[in-house]
């Protein structure tokens, strides 16, 4: 049994260190990749913790982050999703621009955090968009979702 929980143990660090990302948040114990935080922009590794999650799940999970709206009336700059909450482009090469409106709105991080608790208790895109929707539907109207 140690022999597995050992070998087990080196890949988890092998892929650590292969990708840049890990399986778990170094705060909250999340079974989702998250983006490495020393490759986000200083101004969100300065961020508070909440809002370094909000980040680094963004980027790592974009098809989940851009199924879900975000509510706190950033549709009139733009955004189209939570995902454009935290990323305002994407380079060919794959590089990423960052939104720094999340920074500074606590209903996009908490959209965020929200996704991040409920992929975590099982739930499904369609079940996070549901309770996401009942939740800050009161806020405003949501971001015109692509697609």
């Amino acid at each position: 049994m140690k022999f597995w929980m050992r070998l087990t143990t080196i890949a988890l660090i092998m892929g650590i260190l292969l990708t840049g990302t890990t399986g778990c948040s170094s705060a909250g114990g999340h079974n989702y990749e998250m983006a490495a935080m020393p490759n986000m922009p200083m101004t969100v590794q300065q961020a508070p913790v909440r809002v370094q999650e909000a980040y680094q799940f963004a980027v790592a999970n974009p098809e989940i982050a851009q199924a879900i709206p975000c509510y706190c009336g950033c549709g009139a700059m733009g955004h189209t999703s939570n995902y454009s909450c935290f990323v305002a482009d994407e380079a060919e090469d794959g590089s990423l621009s960052y939104d720094e409106h999340a920074l500074g709105c606590g209903i996009c991080v908490d959209i965020a955090q929200d996704t991040m608790r409920l992929l975590d208790e099982g739930k499904s895109v369609e079940e996070i968009f549901a309770d996401v929707n009942g939740r800050y539907a009161r806020f405003g109207p949501p971001t015109p979702l692509e697609g």
